[in-house]
Protein backbone atom coordinates (compact mmCIF):
# COMPACT_ATOMS: atom_id res chain seq x y z
CA UNK A 1 0.00 0.00 0.00
CA UNK A 2 1.64 3.47 -0.74
CA UNK A 3 1.34 6.79 1.59
CA UNK A 4 -1.28 8.13 -0.44
CA UNK A 5 -3.65 5.17 -0.42
CA UNK A 6 -2.92 4.54 3.28
CA UNK A 7 -3.74 8.25 4.57
CA UNK A 8 -6.71 7.93 2.31
CA UNK A 9 -7.88 5.26 4.25
CA UNK A 10 -7.18 6.50 7.51
CA UNK A 11 -9.08 10.04 6.40
CA UNK A 12 -11.99 7.87 5.21
CA UNK A 13 -11.98 6.53 9.27
CA UNK A 14 -11.90 9.95 10.69
CA UNK A 15 -14.53 10.81 8.40
CA UNK A 16 -16.70 8.03 10.01
CA UNK A 17 -15.50 9.42 13.44
CA UNK A 18 -16.03 12.61 12.65
CA UNK A 19 -19.62 12.01 11.29
CA UNK A 20 -21.20 9.66 14.60
CA UNK A 21 -22.96 10.92 17.48
CA UNK A 22 -22.09 7.58 19.45
CA UNK A 23 -18.80 7.75 21.51
CA UNK A 24 -18.26 4.15 21.29
CA UNK A 25 -18.58 4.13 17.24
CA UNK A 26 -16.28 7.29 17.17
CA UNK A 27 -13.46 5.44 19.96
CA UNK A 28 -13.41 2.58 17.30
CA UNK A 29 -13.26 4.16 14.19
CA UNK A 30 -10.30 5.95 15.66
CA UNK A 31 -8.47 2.87 17.35
CA UNK A 32 -9.05 1.21 13.99
CA UNK A 33 -7.12 4.39 12.32
CA UNK A 34 -4.33 4.29 14.52
CA UNK A 35 -3.83 0.51 14.00
CA UNK A 36 -4.10 0.78 10.04
CA UNK A 37 -1.42 3.57 10.56
CA UNK A 38 0.80 1.31 12.52
CA UNK A 39 -0.19 -1.90 10.41
CA UNK A 40 0.68 0.09 7.34
CA UNK A 41 4.13 1.62 9.45
CA UNK A 42 5.17 -1.98 9.88
CA UNK A 43 4.51 -3.11 6.08
CA UNK A 44 7.07 -0.95 4.55
CA UNK A 45 9.75 -1.77 7.46
CA UNK A 46 9.65 -5.29 6.30
CA UNK A 47 9.49 -4.41 2.83
CA UNK A 48 12.65 -2.08 3.59
CA UNK A 49 14.14 -4.78 5.66
CA UNK A 50 13.84 -6.92 2.25
CA UNK A 51 15.01 -4.20 -0.07
CA UNK A 52 18.61 -4.60 -1.46
CA UNK A 53 18.28 -0.93 -3.09
CA UNK A 54 16.97 2.00 -0.73
CA UNK A 55 16.67 4.94 -1.70
CA UNK A 56 16.28 8.63 0.04
CA UNK A 57 12.38 7.80 0.71
CA UNK A 58 12.89 4.76 2.67
CA UNK A 59 15.28 6.37 5.14
CA UNK A 60 14.23 8.45 8.65
CA UNK A 61 13.89 12.47 7.80
CA UNK A 62 13.02 15.47 9.48
CA UNK A 63 10.40 18.17 9.35
CA UNK A 64 10.18 21.31 10.92
CA UNK A 65 6.76 21.37 12.24
CA UNK A 66 5.25 24.56 13.53
CA UNK A 67 2.73 24.95 16.38
CA UNK A 68 2.13 28.52 16.69
CA UNK A 69 3.05 32.01 16.92
CA UNK A 70 6.05 32.53 19.00
CA UNK A 71 4.57 34.13 22.92
CA UNK A 72 0.86 32.78 22.20
CA UNK A 73 0.13 31.09 25.33
CA UNK A 74 -0.55 27.05 25.77
CA UNK A 75 1.79 26.23 23.53
CA UNK A 76 3.05 23.77 25.52
CA UNK A 77 -0.09 21.93 25.72
CA UNK A 78 -0.45 22.05 21.94
CA UNK A 79 3.47 20.79 21.71
CA UNK A 80 2.43 17.81 24.66
CA UNK A 81 -0.47 16.69 21.98
CA UNK A 82 1.64 16.76 19.49
CA UNK A 83 4.31 14.57 20.86
CA UNK A 84 2.27 11.82 22.60
CA UNK A 85 0.79 11.20 18.70
CA UNK A 86 4.35 11.23 17.76
CA UNK A 87 5.17 8.73 20.36
CA UNK A 88 2.49 6.29 19.54
CA UNK A 89 3.63 6.76 15.58
CA UNK A 90 7.69 6.56 15.98
CA UNK A 91 8.71 9.97 15.71
CA UNK A 92 11.20 11.38 17.93
CA UNK A 93 10.27 15.09 18.72
CA UNK A 94 12.94 18.40 19.04
CA UNK A 95 10.59 21.33 21.14
CA UNK A 96 11.82 24.57 20.56
CA UNK A 97 12.55 26.90 23.56
CA UNK A 98 9.33 28.83 23.09
CA UNK A 99 7.48 25.85 21.96
CA UNK A 100 6.13 27.26 18.66
CA UNK A 101 7.66 24.46 16.60
CA UNK A 102 9.20 21.17 16.73
CA UNK A 103 11.85 18.83 14.94
CA UNK A 104 9.88 15.26 14.47
CA UNK A 105 12.35 12.79 12.78
CA UNK A 106 11.03 9.68 11.81
CA UNK A 107 10.01 7.91 8.35
CA UNK A 108 7.93 9.67 6.42
CA UNK A 109 4.74 7.45 6.40
CA UNK A 110 4.91 8.26 10.03
CA UNK A 111 5.48 11.46 10.27
CA UNK A 112 2.91 12.27 8.20
CA UNK A 113 -0.01 10.35 9.91
CA UNK A 114 1.39 12.29 13.09
CA UNK A 115 0.62 15.35 11.43
CA UNK A 116 -2.97 14.04 10.27
CA UNK A 117 -4.07 12.84 13.62
CA UNK A 118 -3.07 15.86 15.55
CA UNK A 119 -4.45 18.33 13.07
CA UNK A 120 -8.06 16.61 13.66
CA UNK A 121 -7.30 16.73 17.35
CA UNK A 122 -5.39 19.77 18.66
CA UNK A 123 -8.95 21.44 17.05
CA UNK A 124 -11.21 18.94 19.31
CA UNK A 125 -8.59 19.99 22.23
CA UNK A 126 -9.24 23.42 21.49
CA UNK A 127 -12.80 23.70 21.22
CA UNK A 128 -14.10 20.92 24.07
CA UNK A 129 -11.91 23.12 26.21
CA UNK A 130 -13.84 26.64 25.40
CA UNK A 131 -17.10 24.49 25.65
CA UNK A 132 -15.83 23.60 29.26
CA UNK A 133 -14.67 26.70 30.04
CA UNK A 134 -17.87 28.55 29.11
CA UNK A 135 -19.96 26.86 31.51
CA UNK A 136 -18.42 28.36 34.41
CA UNK A 137 -17.18 25.24 35.97
CA UNK A 138 -13.70 26.25 36.45
CA UNK A 139 -14.17 29.08 39.25
CA UNK A 140 -12.60 30.13 41.31
CA UNK A 141 -9.88 28.83 39.37
CA UNK A 142 -8.22 31.46 36.80
CA UNK A 143 -9.17 30.55 33.11
CA UNK A 144 -5.67 30.24 31.86
CA UNK A 145 -4.89 27.81 35.16
CA UNK A 146 -7.71 25.80 33.95
CA UNK A 147 -7.29 25.93 30.36
CA UNK A 148 -3.61 24.50 30.60
CA UNK A 149 -4.71 21.64 32.81
CA UNK A 150 -7.61 20.73 30.77
CA UNK A 151 -5.15 20.59 28.06
CA UNK A 152 -2.24 18.84 29.55
CA UNK A 153 -5.41 15.98 30.77
CA UNK A 154 -6.59 15.63 27.20
CA UNK A 155 -3.21 15.26 25.60
CA UNK A 156 -2.34 12.66 27.94
CA UNK A 157 -5.31 10.75 27.55
CA UNK A 158 -5.57 11.20 24.03
CA UNK A 159 -1.74 9.31 24.28
CA UNK A 160 -3.02 6.63 26.07
CA UNK A 161 -5.64 6.03 23.85
CA UNK A 162 -3.56 6.11 20.70
CA UNK A 163 -0.71 4.02 22.14
CA UNK A 164 -3.05 1.00 23.12
CA UNK A 165 -4.31 0.98 19.82
CA UNK A 166 -0.71 0.59 18.43
CA UNK A 167 -0.17 -1.84 21.23
CA UNK A 168 -2.97 -3.84 20.05
CA UNK A 169 -1.53 -3.96 16.10
CA UNK A 170 1.86 -4.74 17.20
CA UNK A 171 0.98 -8.04 18.82
CA UNK A 172 -1.38 -8.90 15.81
CA UNK A 173 1.36 -8.54 13.78
CA UNK A 174 4.24 -10.27 15.31
CA UNK A 175 2.24 -13.11 17.03
CA UNK A 176 -0.47 -13.89 15.21
CA UNK A 177 -0.26 -17.26 12.78
CA UNK A 178 -0.31 -15.12 9.98
CA UNK A 179 2.47 -12.92 10.68
CA UNK A 180 4.90 -12.35 7.86
CA UNK A 181 8.27 -13.64 9.03
CA UNK A 182 11.07 -11.41 10.42
CA UNK A 183 8.40 -8.46 11.23
CA UNK A 184 10.03 -8.93 14.78
CA UNK A 185 13.58 -8.32 13.22
CA UNK A 186 12.11 -5.50 11.28
CA UNK A 187 10.85 -3.55 13.60
CA UNK A 188 13.62 -3.75 16.25
CA UNK A 189 15.89 -1.85 13.31
CA UNK A 190 13.51 0.70 12.42
CA UNK A 191 13.69 1.25 16.06
CA UNK A 192 17.56 1.00 15.90
CA UNK A 193 17.71 3.22 12.81
CA UNK A 194 15.64 5.87 13.85
CA UNK A 195 17.26 6.16 17.27
CA UNK A 196 20.73 6.43 15.24
CA UNK A 197 19.09 8.76 12.85
CA UNK A 198 17.92 10.76 15.72
CA UNK A 199 21.24 11.22 17.70
CA UNK A 200 22.91 11.74 14.92
CA UNK A 201 21.02 14.65 13.81
CA UNK A 202 19.55 16.34 16.88
CA UNK A 203 21.06 18.94 18.67
CA UNK A 204 18.59 19.09 21.61
CA UNK A 205 19.79 19.80 25.05
CA UNK A 206 17.70 18.63 28.25
CA UNK A 207 14.40 17.11 28.63
CA UNK A 208 11.20 18.72 27.10
CA UNK A 209 8.75 18.35 30.31
CA UNK A 210 4.83 19.67 29.36
CA UNK A 211 4.21 20.21 33.04
CA UNK A 212 5.59 23.41 33.08
CA UNK A 213 3.21 24.19 31.04
CA UNK A 214 0.39 25.28 34.04
CA UNK A 215 1.03 28.07 36.80
CA UNK A 216 -0.78 26.12 39.05
CA UNK A 217 -3.44 22.98 39.39
CA UNK A 218 -6.94 22.76 38.98
CA UNK A 219 -8.12 18.45 39.88
CA UNK A 220 -11.45 19.96 38.31
CA UNK A 221 -10.24 20.93 34.80
CA UNK A 222 -7.96 17.87 34.78
CA UNK A 223 -10.51 15.56 35.10
CA UNK A 224 -12.73 17.52 32.70
CA UNK A 225 -10.08 17.68 30.10
CA UNK A 226 -9.49 13.49 30.72
CA UNK A 227 -13.26 13.33 29.92
CA UNK A 228 -12.69 15.16 26.93
CA UNK A 229 -10.08 12.97 25.94
CA UNK A 230 -11.55 9.92 26.27
CA UNK A 231 -14.70 10.93 23.68
CA UNK A 232 -12.52 12.80 20.91
CA UNK A 233 -13.33 11.73 17.87
CA UNK A 234 -10.92 12.05 14.97
CA UNK A 235 -12.26 13.11 11.80
CA UNK A 236 -10.90 16.32 8.88
CA UNK A 237 -11.72 19.67 10.68
CA UNK A 238 -10.27 23.57 9.75
CA UNK A 239 -7.81 23.72 11.98
CA UNK A 240 -7.44 26.91 14.25
CA UNK A 241 -5.79 30.13 14.33
CA UNK A 242 -2.61 30.21 16.30
CA UNK A 243 -2.71 26.24 16.75
CA UNK A 244 -1.46 25.38 13.28
CA UNK A 245 0.60 22.37 12.08
CA UNK A 246 2.22 23.44 8.94
CA UNK A 247 4.69 21.21 7.64
CA UNK A 248 7.50 21.99 6.07
CA UNK A 249 11.20 20.68 4.62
Amino acid sequence: MTDDRMLARIGALLRQAEGTDNPHEAEAFMAAAQRLATATSIDLAVARAHSTQRGSAQTPTQRTITIGEPGSRGLRTYVQLFAVIAAANDVRCDVASNSSFVYAYGFSEDIDTTHALYASLVVQMVRSCDAYLATGAHRPTPTITARLNFQLAFGARIGQRLSEARDEARREATESRTAAPGTAVALRNKEVELRDHYRQQSKARGTWRASRASAGYSSAARRAGDRAGRQARLGASPELPGARARLKG
